[in-house]
């Protein structure tokens, strides 16, 4: 690899590997890429992940920051030729892109890349369902598209080794407007040359930040739209001969000197680790619960307490056991976390998800309801969960999580996952994705319409182009 800040030309798209940028190699992959060179199982597998990010999708039509999102970006630049996911309206393409890439992560039901800690799906999906329409792309040049975004943006957030988590930054936004300008480059036709360019001009317009957290605000939700509409924009620019940086991620002010410091442990090989033969969409983790990912092991332990016998009067304390860099999201403040106070600070609460799983048996949709939020009982349980450091995690590959139970009556219980339900050890099967996914979709749509866009899914890598798809998810 070339020293920071320097670069090789790419005169003809063919630089070798061994002389090039991580954003030549990045670029060379994109462009060589075809749904032929991948393994019949990771399609079937991307498939699924277009399944249940548009299952969510839907879902988020039916609540509040979904309407108000869609108002304020509409009110924009008006009508436009593209449907948005199961709202009445069509946008100009860049709006289009923002408000489903709103919609796909709104809930925070979709997809992680866990080494990299990324939602990163959310934004290539986005880009290339956008992308695609506008090109008239086919459904296998879709599927394609958005496995260079997943391939490249789970690798870049690896690389940082949650770093950028720790120094306030949100992957998913960061991260994922380099994996989206691969996309649309990808489905754009530009030539490794300009995705190169490409994603030298997006390092310019990447963000996200993780203040959301601080008091529940909605701001996590419009990152992956975003990413999509930066890449869309860098995609535009480098296409008609507009010069970006040449070492977007390793040079002086790249991505990882800029946001994660110098003298940072980032590993800048994992960036372009294994491309096109290692496929990391199959270390994606599905998502059981509508909750950060860190969240789940827990809620696991819990409904394994419940079934063991430990009722909600019993509870003396219960200490959550995790690693301290999601701790920080999750866990801290503890009082807030103990008492959030919308459906945002409950989603991303340890002490919550643990006292309604307890309490109620599960942790769905229903319980982000105020009513559930609020309730005496939940807040009151919550309050007796504290966290501590688990000296057996598996973070960052996977996200442990153990309940340490102290009941009135002076024992001591301990409940574990080791490895959190949805990632590649411990998975989903197909007809649990599949079953989620009918269960999002019908909260906003009747079951023949699910079913169109169910069969338009899975025919993607058949169909001539995804027309049949958006038409199946417009609403009207």
């Amino acid at each position: 690899m070339n020293a920071p800040g320097t670069a090789t030309t790419m005169t003809d798209g063919k630089t070798s590997a061994a002389d090039a940028t991580i954003s030549q190699q990045l670029a060379l992959f994109a462009d060589g890429l075809s749904l032929a060179d991948v393994p019949a199982a990771v399609v079937e597998r991307a498939k699924l992940h277009i399944l249940d990010c548009l299952g969510i999708a839907l879902a988020s039509t039916t609540f509040e920051f979904a309407q108000r999102a869609a108002n304020a970006i509409s009110g924009l630049a008006g009508a436009g030729e593209y449907p948005a996911i199961g709202l009445p309206m069509s946008l100009p393409l860049r709006d289009q892109v923002m408000l489903n890439g709103t919609l796909i992560h709104g809930l925070d039901f979709d997809d992680t890349h866990t080494a990299g800690v990324i939602h990163a799906s959310a934004s290539a999906l986005t880009t290339a369902f956008g992308q695609s329409l506008r090109m008239q792309a086919s459904g296998a040049d879709l599927l394609t598209a958005y496995l260079v975004g997943v391939e490249t943006a789970a690798r870049i957030g690896s690389a940082a080794k949650g770093g950028f988590h720790m120094r306030g930054h949100h992957p998913t936004g960061l991260v994922g407007a380099f994996g989206a300008t691969l996309v649309a480059g990808k489905l754009a036709g530009l030539p490794a040359r300009k995705l190169t360019d490409a994603q030298g001009i997006a390092l310019s317009m990447a963000a996200g930040s993780l203040e959301f957290l601080s008091d529940g605000a909605w701001t996590k939700r419009l990152h992956p739209g975003w990413a999509g509409v930066a890449g869309i924009t860098a995609v535009a620019m480098a296409g008609e001969g507009f010069i970006g940086p040449g070492a977007a991620y390793e040079g002086r002010y790249g991505l990882f000197n800029l946001h994660l410091g110098g003298g940072n442990d980032a590993d800048l090989s994992l960036c372009t680790a294994g491309l096109g033969q290692t496929w990391e969409l199959e270390q994606v983790g599905f998502k059981p619960y509508p909750a950060c990912h860190f969240n789940h092991s827990f809620a696991d332990a819990t409904l394994a307490m419940r079934a063991d016998g430990i009722t909600p009067d019993m509870v003396e304390r219960i200490t959550a056991l995790i690693h301290p860099t999601p701790a920080q999201v999750v866990c801290e403040p503890l009082a807030q976390k103990q008492r959030p106070a919308n459906a945002y600070e409950a989603q991303f609460s340890v002490p919550y998800i643990v006292a309604q799983s307890l309490l109620r048996g599960r942790f769905t949709l229903d319980e982000l309801d105020p009513s559930a939020f609020s309730e005496g009982a939940a807040l009151a349980l919550a309050a007796k969960v504290d966290w501590a450091e688990d000296p057996h995690t598996r973070f960052p590959k996977y996200y442990s999580g153990e309940l340490v139970v102290h009941t009135k009556d002076g024992q001591t219980r301990r409940y574990r996952e080791d490895v959190n339900r949805g990632s590649d050890a411990n998975p989903l099967s197909a007809a649990d994705i599949e079953a989620k996914f009918w269960a999002n979709a019908t909260r906003a749509v009747n079951r023949v319409r699910a079913e169109r866009v169910y069969d338009a899914v899975m025919a993607l890598d058949r169909s001539a182009d995804a027309w049949p798809l958006m038409e199946a998810l417009a609403a009207g």
